[in-house]
C-alpha cells in the first residue's frame, strides 16, 4: 500500500496550492509597523510570527484572528525572497488575507 500524500483524502487543506504556484490574487497583503516606522508593506505567500505562546504560521485563506505578539523573529516570504524582522510585543491581526503586524519594536534581522 502506498503512503498517503496530502491531497489523497478529503480535508481542509486540499485547495491550498504550493507557495510557488500562488497567483497574485492568492497572496497575503502584509504590513509590519511600529510607532516609529513602517518596516514592510507588500505581498507575501506566508508569514511566520512569534506569538506570545509559540510560533504561528499564516497562509492564504487563514481565518480571522488577533494574536498577542511575543519577542522573536518575524518571517515574511515574498516573491523576491524572505524578509526577516526582529519584533517585540504588539499584535498581529488577520482578516480577509490581510496580515497587520503592529509591534512596539521592529528592526530588520540578518539572514539566519
Amino acid at each position: 500500500m502506498a503512503a498517503a500524500r496530502i491531497g489523497d483524502h478529503d480535508g481542509p487543506w486540499n485547495d491550498i496550492p504550493s507557495a510557488a504556484n500562488l497567483s497574485a490574487e492568492r497572496r497575503l497583503r502584509v504590513t509590519v509597523i511600529s510607532p516609529s516606522a513602517a518596516a514592510f508593506s507588500g505581498a507575501a505567500t506566508s508569514v511566520v510570527a512569534p506569538a506570545h505562546d509559540g510560533g504561528l504560521g499564516i497562509l492564504y485563506g487563514h481565518g480571522p484572528m488577533v494574536v498577542l505578539l511575543g519577542e522573536g523573529l518575524l518571517r515574511v516570504r515574498t516573491e523576491d525572497g524572505p524578509r526577516r524582522f526582529r519584533v517585540a510585543r504588539g499584535f498581529l491581526h488577520v482578516l480577509d488575507n490581510t496580515v497587520s503586524v503592529l509591534a512596539e519594536h521592529v528592526e530588520p534581522a540578518e539572514a539566519e
